[in-house]
């Protein structure tokens, strides 16, 4: 299960009326890379691919590739509004560490 928070939920939902995807979903995600070896991704999908989990947050559509699933199960999204370092965040139990901006991690 992966959670989001209200802060973040608001966020999502304003950022898909500001682009007029408002049908679309969230494919949350990771990829090799960053300096911990994995790094999060975030990204507007428009329907989901074939083996996607998908999850229905608040009327939110979050997309998830059975990979990435694996890492993220249990993992909550949420949003910082704080001047500097505001933006999504990812609270992850399955991270055994992070980097010290919080982009990547290793399992």
């Amino acid at each position: 299960m992966i959670e989001i928070t209200e802060t973040a939920q608001k966020e999502i939902k304003r950022l898909l009326a500001q682009e007029k995807k408002e049908e679309w979903g969230l494919r949350v995600g990771v990829v090799g890379g960053g300096c911990s070896g994995l790094s999060y991704t975030l990204a507007f999908d428009e329907k989901p691919n074939a083996n996607d989990s998908v999850l229905e947050i608040e009327d939110i559509k979050v997309f998830v590739d059975p990979k990435s699933y694996l890492f993220l199960n249990g993992m909550t999204l949420d949003y910082s509004t704080e001047l500097l370092t505001g933006g999504f965040k990812f609270v992850n139990p399955n991270a055994t560490r992070s980097c010290s901006c919080g982009s990547s991690f290793s399992a």
